[in-house]
């Protein structure tokens, strides 16, 4: 990726719902308009003309990233990741993310339009599954078969004159899966062995059913007990299902996604703190900084102050 285009922070984004510039899947710098995008990382690459991509920044799509030099260090959600050769990053769409000016990206990109593939590969894949690692770091055997498969994707992608555009896209779809299969697999394994000893799942649906709860819910409800009665769960089996999906307590689950949509209306947005914190749940700035200060260590207004 580079950032030659690059202008001030506001500027070519399209705005959402909370004053946060949301960057767009780059449909014209596609072959043949399809939702997906496959090549080299590198100068000249990137997604729109006016993304500030060594800044704090958001964007609607896709991205994974296969490394072949390194070290390089990415910004994903305000959390710091370093990738060396044969590591992968996912970043999923609505994630806030930087670019590193220190940092040279060599290796593969794919970019993918949410909508490209069909629900049934959305759900069997995790793409949603923001509490997910963005940073994978396959074996020798699993890294083989990511990178045969996205070779294979970036052959299909290129070749567009061989079939009709409709089969060309039906063949991109079907091929996109085949990766985005194994990059899943390797996703939940790599979940799994980080909170290995923690016991197994009672029940994965508990844990998607209640991730997507907060998902809905989280600037207006923090209570575990609200959501465990509102799908109809105990609150011990909550816990469980929450512990073994993430090593965490529900509580704590909610207490992170209210967090992180704090940081990103602090980075991304000129909102009083107050406004902030009434959009995450909390109508009192001083209950909010409070609550903010406890979970990162720093005042609303020190943490906008480090980014700006």
């Amino acid at each position: 990726m580079a950032d030659e285009n690059i202008q001030d922070r506001d500027g070519g984004g399209i705005g959402g719902g909370d004053g946060i510039d949301t960057f767009p899947f780059p449909v014209d710098l596609s072959l043949l308009g399809v939702g997906v995008q496959v090549g080299p990382m590198g100068a000249g690459r990137t997604w729109h003309a006016h993304a500030p991509l060594h800044r704090v920044h958001r964007i609607d799509f896709h991205v994974v990233m296969l490394f072949t030099g390194g070290p390089v260090r990415h910004m994903i959600d305000f959390t710091e990741y370093e990738a060396t050769a044969g590591d992968l990053l996912w970043i999923r769409p609505g994630q806030v993310h930087r670019f590193s000016q220190d940092s040279e990206y060599r290796g593969t990109v794919l970019t993918m339009q949410p909508g490209f593939l069909p629900r049934a590969t959305v759900q069997a894949t995790g793409l949603y599954r923001y509490d997910l690692p963005p940073l994978l770091h396959p074996d020798e055997a699993r890294l083989a078969g990511l990178t045969a498969a996205l070779d294979q994707l970036h052959r299909e992608y290129e070749d567009a004159t061989t079939l009709p555009l409709s089969l060309h896209t039906a063949v991109l779809r079907h091929t996109l899966s085949a990766f985005l299969l194994r990059l899943a697999h390797l996703a939940v394994s790599s979940a799994q062995a980080a909170r290995e000893g923690l016991g197994d799942v009672p029940d994965d649906t508990t844990f998607t059913l209640f991730r997507d709860a907060v998902e809905r819910g989280f600037a207006t409800n923090h209570s575990v007990s609200a959501y465990a009665d509102a799908l109809g769960y105990s609150r011990r089996t909550l816990v469980r299902a929450v512990r073994a999906a993430t090593g965490e307590t529900p509580k704590g689950f909610i207490d992170k996604r209210v967090v992180l949509e704090a940081k990103r209306l602090l980075a991304h947005t000129d909102m009083p703190i107050g406004r902030v914190g009434a959009a995450v749940g909390f109508p009192d700035a001083a209950n909010f900084s409070k609550f903010f200060h406890q979970h990162t260590d720093q005042t609303p207004a020190g943490f906008r102050a480090e980014l700006r």
